[in-house]
């Protein structure tokens, strides 16, 4: 009976298994044949690699946009990362009853989807531009200014700082240390799996920010790699196998981050709800 129950585990875990890792082997599949075969489902690796990567490079800049969505997520993880773990430090090491007021108001704030916030932003935006325009409307600024840091990240650094041993923070003070060098001396180096964790999740959410950066960017130069795959299908006669080519090197940055850091991305997660 026990072998029987193992046996329908492993077998679920088999087909759930196959059914995750088959879209990526389709995109990759696809990414070497032509349009007509992948449109007919085809499962087989094509000869036609080269010609797709030649197409994609005569059709579009992929390198520029590859660029602007790195400096977009990086300068965005590594801003949201200081702000909202200074937030949550503070919200759970220092204690009063206006913190616990506004951290409720900033988790209600979770329930206001983005787009609603998209034409107020985008008319701040156009005001900004008058006046300085360098991070105005169709600016990389413009793109990361209103994603800097989300009040779930400010949450997750508060939930996981209730694990901080405060007896380092004390043994700080005596040493000497001022409130800003217990933050960056003590307390970044211990939650270096929550930080690992939290730049995992705002990097892939960063890159693969599509809505926002569909408003404010308007200037070809300026577009992401989303916005590229998006206009890549939209045209009247897409390629099917230089769209799935351009998906998999879209792909490669989010996957090798994540493949380096699992590690630290695991023990983080697990950290934050014990």
């Amino acid at each position: 009976m026990i072998k029987l129950k193992q046996g329908f585990i492993y077998a679920f875990l088999t087909i759930v298994s196959i059914i995750s890792i088959f879209p990526f082997f389709f995109m990759l599949v696809s990414a070497t044949n032509k349009s007509i075969d992948v449109t007919r489902g085809s499962l087989l690796p094509g000869a036609h690699l080269i010609e797709n990567i030649k197409s994609l490079l005569a059709t579009v800049d992929i390198g520029q946009a590859m660029l602007n969505s790195g400096v977009i997520a990086i300068v965005t993880t590594v801003l949201s990362l200081v702000i909202a773990s200074l937030a949550g430090y503070g919200f759970e090491i220092y204690q009063s009853k206006a913190k616990d007021i506004v951290f409720n108001i900033l988790l209600l704030s979770m329930m206001i989807p983005f787009a609603v916030l998209m034409v107020p932003l985008f008319r701040m935006f156009g005001s900004i531009s008058q006046v300085a325009p360098a991070i105005g409307i169709d600016t990389l600024p413009a793109a990361i200014i209103p994603t800097l840091t989300t009040a779930f990240l400010i949450f997750f650094f508060r939930q996981n700082t209730k694990l901080f041993p405060r007896a380092l923070l004390e043994a700080g003070r005596i040493d000497g240390l001022s409130e800003l060098g217990l933050f960056f001396r003590i307390y970044i180096p211990t939650m270096k799996t929550t930080y690992a964790a939290a730049a995992i999740i705002t990097f892939m959410s960063s890159w693969n920010n599509y809505l926002w950066p569909l408003v404010i960017l308007q200037s070809p130069e300026n577009q992401t790699i989303p916005l590229l795959i998006s206009n890549l299908g939209s045209s009247y006669s897409p390629d099917y196998g230089v769209i799935m080519l351009a998906i998999v090197i879209a792909t490669l940055p989010t996957a090798l981050i994540f493949f380096f850091l699992q590690k630290y991305f695991v023990a983080g997660m697990l950290g934050s709800v014990k």
